[in-house]
């Protein structure tokens, strides 16, 4: 009955490291894959950054954002995505601000230099995310994006 009972925990094993093998794993060198994932939450397209890194133009329920591959080399191979929205003419107080980042654990708010509202989060992808990740990334994006813009009254 042990040996039995052995041989079925090493298959489990077995499946679980197959399983987890099977997953798909996305970095920054992977732009095309990002940029799908982006289109699975509203309309996304790919472009670039002054210095010729990427860059997703988006809208997310008609909420436009970036995503900025940061860290890059030769414009490829980015270690870091920036999630970023700015609503022009939508000037909060700091007492506003400040209450966001006090209160929200993702999404840093702040005011740009027109004292515009801001939000933004980072994602590290130096060693790469499985695709679940980045989608589940994707959606705590459009979750922050939405809430910050009630909450500034941006809607």
């Amino acid at each position: 009955m042990q040996f039995r009972s052995l041989f079925a925990g090493a298959g489990l094993a077995l499946c679980l490291a197959a399983s987890a093998q099977a997953q798909t794993v996305v970095d920054g060198s992977n732009v095309d894959e990002i940029v799908n994932l982006a289109k699975g939450y509203g309309s996304a397209a790919l472009s670039a950054q002054s210095n010729g890194d990427p860059q997703i133009d988006g809208r997310i329920e008609g909420v436009p954002y970036h995503v900025y591959f940061m860290n890059c080399t030769e414009n490829a191979n980015c270690e870091d995505l920036n999630f970023y929205s700015g609503f022009l003419d939508v000037k909060p107080d700091m007492e506003t601000i400040n209450a966001w980042n006090r209160d929200k654990r993702f999404g840093k708010a702040y005011l740009d230099s027109d004292l515009d509202a801001v939000v933004e989060w980072d994602v590290n992808l130096e060693y790469g995310l499985t695709r679940e990740n980045l989608d589940a990334a994707f959606a705590l994006w459009a979750l922050i994006l939405g809430q910050y813009t009630t909450y500034i009254d941006a809607k």
